[in-house]
This record gives C-alpha cells, sequence and structure tokens, in this order.
C-alpha cells in the first residue's frame, strides 16, 4: 500500500523525463519487480496522467498556421502598401499638372505684358524691287528708317511702269489684313526671307538730330536750299555730315501746342510707317520751342509741279496712271495696314512727291498731331486745299479716311482733266468737282464719251480703258455722302483692273450734283473759300505757289 505511490512517478506534481524514471525503477523493484523482457503476457502498468493529457500538436500543424497568418498580414501589407503607392502617384500627377498650369499661367501673363510693352503692330512686311532697293514697313523695329534708292534718270514720255517688283512673304507671322496696294500687284510671292539690318538696308544711323547738325546740312538754312514753304513751316534741302545722305528739313511753324513728349511719341508713329509709296521720316530735331522734321529727300518735285508747270513738257498718260495707283497704294496702306490707322487729312497734288522714276509718293502724313488746331485747318491750313475738302468738313469739321478719299478723288479729277481743284482767279466758281460731276455721269452711264473730260494737252493719246476706270473711282471718291465713299483698297483693285467697276457702286448710288459745292454755297463754304485765296500757302515742297522766294530760317535756339 505504502509502496503504490512510490510505483508512480507520475503522481508528482511534474513528472521526470523518462530517463530520471528508468533510473528511479531499480529502488522500487524489490517490492514490486518488473517483469522480464521476454514475457509479453504481463499486464500492462496503469497509464499515467501524463499519458492522458493531449499530445501536442505537431510542428507541421504550427508552422502551417503560421504561414497562414504569414499570408493574410502579408496581403494585408501588400494591399495597403498599394492603396499608399496609388495614393502617392496620384499626388505626383496633381501636383505635375499643377505646375503645369501654373508655367502656362505665367507664360500667358508674361505675353501679355511683352505685347503691351510691344509697340502696336503693323504687319508690314518688307519689300524689295527689281533693282534691289529695300522697303521697310516694320512696325516693331526702331526708327531708323527708309531711303528710297532711285538713282536712275527721268524717263522720256512715255515711259511706263507699274509698280516694283514681287512682294515678298512676312518672315515673322502672318498678317492680319492683305496689304493693299502691294499684296495686289502683279507676280506670285516669292519665299519668306529675313530682313536686313535697317541700318545698313536704310543708311540712317540715328533719329534725333541737334539743331547745329541740322544747320550745318543746310548751310545754315540757306534760301539757296529751300525747297518750299507752306502751311506747316519751310522745308530745305540738306545733306548730312559723315553719309553724305541727302534730306528735306521741314521746320514746323512755331506754336505747336506740344511738349517734348507728346512730339516725341508722335513723331515715332509716324517713323515706324514705311512702304515704297510714302515718304519715309527719318529724324527730328527739339530745340528748345522749335520742332524740325527730317525727312528723306525726294529729287523730282511734285505732282503739282510736273501737272501745271507751264514751261514744263505735258505729262503723259501712262505716267499718270503709274502716280494715280501708286499714290492710291500709299494712302490705303495708312488707312488699313496701319495700327493705329492714320488719317492724312491733307491729300492733294502738292503732297505727292515723284522720284526719278516718277514713283509717287505720299508726303506730310500724320503732320496734323503735329502742330495746333489753328495750323492745321480752316485758319491757315484751307489756303489752296479747300478745292480737295470734303463737304462734310464745312459741317462738322471733322475729317475721317472717307475724307481722305474725297481729297484722293479729287486729285484722280486733277490728273484726269489737268484742271486744278477751284479757280484761283474767282473764289466763287464752281469747283473741279461741281464741274466734272454731271459729265462724269453722262460718260459712266454711256450717254458720252470721256473726251469733254479728258486733259486735252494729251492730244487723244490715252487708253480708254483706263480713263473709265480712273473716271470711275474719282466719281465714287467724290460722292456727297463719306459712307457711300469706297475704301482706298477697292480704289487700288479698280484702277488695277482686279475689280469691277460696279463693285464702286454695290450701294447703287451714282455720282450726283453736290449741294454744298454747288453755286455760291453756305456761308460756310463762302468763308472757307475766302481764306483759300487769302492765304498765299500752298505747297511745302515748291516755291511755285509760296509767299515769296526766300523764307527766313529758323532762329537759333
Amino acid at each position: 500500500m505504502a509502496s503504490s505511490p512510490q510505483s508512480s512517478p507520475s503522481s508528482s506534481k511534474k513528472s521526470p523525463p523518462p530517463q530520471e524514471a528508468s533510473a528511479l525503477a531499480p529502488k522500487s523493484s524489490s517490492k514490486s519487480p518488473s517483469p522480464p523482457k521476454g514475457e509479453s503476457n504481463s499486464s500492462p502498468s496503469p497509464p499515467s496522467k501524463s499519458s492522458l493529457s493531449p499530445p501536442p500538436r505537431p510542428k507541421k500543424s504550427a508552422s502551417t498556421s503560421s504561414s497562414k497568418d504569414g499570408k493574410t498580414k502579408k496581403s494585408s501589407s501588400s494591399s495597403s502598401s498599394s492603396d499608399n503607392t496609388a495614393a502617392v502617384i496620384t499626388g505626383v500627377v496633381l501636383g505635375v499638372v499643377g505646375f503645369a498650369l501654373l508655367l502656362s499661367i505665367v507664360a500667358c501673363v508674361c505675353c501679355a505684358k511683352k505685347k503691351k510693352k510691344r509697340p502696336p503692330p503693323m504687319n508690314m512686311p518688307f519689300y524689295t524691287d527689281e533693282k534691289g532697293n529695300v522697303y521697310y514697313p516694320n512696325a516693331g523695329l526702331p526708327p531708323m528708317w527708309q531711303q528710297y534708292g532711285s538713282n536712275g534718270s527721268i524717263p522720256p514720255p512715255g515711259w511706263h511702269h507699274h509698280g516694283g517688283g514681287n512682294p515678298l512673304s512676312p518672315s515673322l507671322g502672318s498678317m492680319a489684313a492683305p496689304l493693299s496696294g502691294e499684296m495686289y500687284s502683279s507676280g506670285p510671292h516669292g519665299p519668306p526671307l529675313p530682313p536686313p539690318s535697317p541700318n545698313v538696308a536704310l543708311g540712317f544711323s540715328k533719329s534725333s538730330f541737334s539743331y547745329e547738325e541740322l544747320a550745318a546740312a543746310t548751310s545754315g538754312f540757306s534760301s539757296a536750299n529751300l525747297l518750299g514753304q507752306g502751311g506747316f513751316g519751310y522745308v530745305y534741302k540738306g545733306v548730312l555730315a559723315g553719309s553724305g545722305k541727302e534730306v528735306a528739313v521741314k521746320q514746323l511753324k512755331s506754336g505747336s501746342g506740344q511738349g517734348e513728349r507728346e512730339f516725341q511719341a508722335e513723331v515715332e508713329i509716324i517713323s515706324r510707317v514705311h512702304h515704297r509709296h510714302l515718304v519715309s521720316l527719318v529724324g527730328y530735331c527739339i530745340a528748345g520751342n522749335q520742332r524740325m522734321l527730317v525727312y528723306e529727300f525726294v529729287a523730282n518735285n511734285t505732282l503739282e509741279h510736273h501737272l501745271y508747270a507751264k514751261d514744263g513738257p505735258v505729262m503723259d498718260w501712262s505716267t499718270r496712271m503709274k502716280i494715280a495707283l501708286g499714290s492710291a497704294k500709299g494712302l490705303a496702306y495708312l488707312h488699313e495696314d496701319c495700327h493705329p490707322r492714320i488719317i492724312h487729312r491733307d491729300i492733294k497734288a502738292a503732297n505727292i512727291l515723284l522720284d526719278n522714276n516718277f514713283e509717287a509718293m505720299v508726303a506730310d502724313f500724320g503732320l496734323a498731331k503735329l502742330t495746333t488746331d489753328t495750323n492745321t485747318h480752316v485758319s491757315t491750313r484751307v489756303m489752296g486745299t479747300f478745292g480737295y475738302l470734303a463737304p462734310e468738313y464745312a459741317s462738322s469739321g471733322k475729317l475721317t479716311d472717307r475724307s481722305d478719299v474725297f481729297s484722293f478723288g479729287v486729285m484722280l479729277l486733277e490728273l484726269l482733266t489737268g484742271r486744278r481743284p477751284i479757280d484761283t482767279t474767282n473764289y466763287m466758281e464752281d469747283s473741279l468737282v461741281d464741274w466734272a460731276r454731271p459729265l462724269l455721269s453722262a460718260a459712266l452711264a454711256g450717254e458720252t464719251g470721256f473726251a469733254e473730260l479728258v486733259d486735252p494737252r494729251l492730244g487723244g493719246e490715252y487708253s480708254v480703258v483706263e480713263v473709265e476706270r480712273l473716271a470711275a473711282c474719282a466719281a465714287a471718291s467724290t460722292r456727297h455722302s463719306a459712307k457711300r465713299r469706297p475704301k482706298m483698297s477697292q480704289i487700288v483693285r479698280a484702277l488695277e483692273g482686279d475689280a469691277s467697276l460696279e463693285d464702286l457702286h454695290q450701294d447703287g448710288g451714282k455720282p450726283g450734283q453736290s449741294v454744298l459745292f454747288s453755286g455760291g454755297g453756305s456761308d460756310n463754304i463762302s468763308r472757307l473759300r475766302q481764306l483759300a485765296f487769302d492765304s498765299g500757302d500752298y505747297s511745302d515742297y515748291s516755291t511755285d505757289s509760296s509767299t515769296g522766294g526766300g523764307g527766313r530760317p529758323p532762329r537759333r535756339p
């Protein structure tokens, strides 16, 4: 009884390991010996408590469960990491897109500022003629400017040439509108070429001149160098020291009413306008209260001089047509291709200069803004200009681009008839427009011919087709209603024969009698007529109609 607790070591709180149990077995074998090894039928020993406990989990199952747990954890961690990666990628993409948008906004703002600072684009390409002369209409270049390189001799009567070489396509960008006149001239467009340096091509290296420089260029404003005098002032021929370039120096009448900055701003606008049929402004001089402008020199006098010279040869018809077309192109350029648009306000035969090849060049554009109203309109600028004034000027006192068209129509009538705009002997007589209107109406309607209108000095040597074109343009341009007058670009196309004459009358109107210019007219018209004859000033570029011979040089400041 007492040995049973000792014979079952499993009753102890801790079961000894198998080796210890076998070692302790001999001590208890005296009382209860173990059966011999060879006997298999001996009863087994009772099971120990340890054998009743569940066996330990196999290592394989434990590793399997741990691997499952690991896979679960790994899948959850991989899904979370993929979510984090997607979020990072999305953030990066959004950041890049936002940065790109920000850069584009900044670029747009910078471009807008540059466009504001940049002078108004005028869409002026450059041109060359068959002689290689370069004509600059560069809006963005500094006012350094143009030299008309015509060195040819005066052609004999009958010499006929319409325009120069083919226009070149602009090298940068596209034009907002086709260039009036030049884009309608004959010939295909050449390949775009980079414009040469203005200083090299045009021959002028400065824009501002001192009084001393201009005094030296004109031999002290000598009367021998006086080209003419008129409503704007005196014009002298000069030669610039160093370069030897011939220029025309125009001294504006005092009292311009403009400060130095305003004068420079207006001059800068004019100086950027370059066209083969416009006289280019080379520079300026501000000396105290005096203002002087320096132009390229055009050697062959004015249309007025050649058309009415008593001792000169009669201008042939082909030359008249060339002058009409060239001046139309220049004026169309001012109206439709310059930004801001330039209204000439003083179109007349005395402001059409001719080079040695009788190419027309419009002068004095933009000068109305450089002087006071008293110097540019009724009081002194009416002079010989009265016959060119549009009828609306008498009522409103304002001149528009269509007023320029009217004045150009009067000039066309001069070329057609050889008559002056007004009779200089009697200011109560009808103007050229009043005289020509009924004749134009009958001739264009086919009721009569053009013989009564054409200058009799031509002796019948003219093209009937070209006479009809010019007469139709003159009739449409001198309509009483400003709105019914054509644009200068339409006149260019009609003169070139590239448009139907019906296009000039697309509103159905026909030239009729002007009430404003019929008979003696109103009090305003009579007053304007009187002012025109009281004023001796007629042409700034010719001494033929000027008030006296020598003129006075500008005072030294």
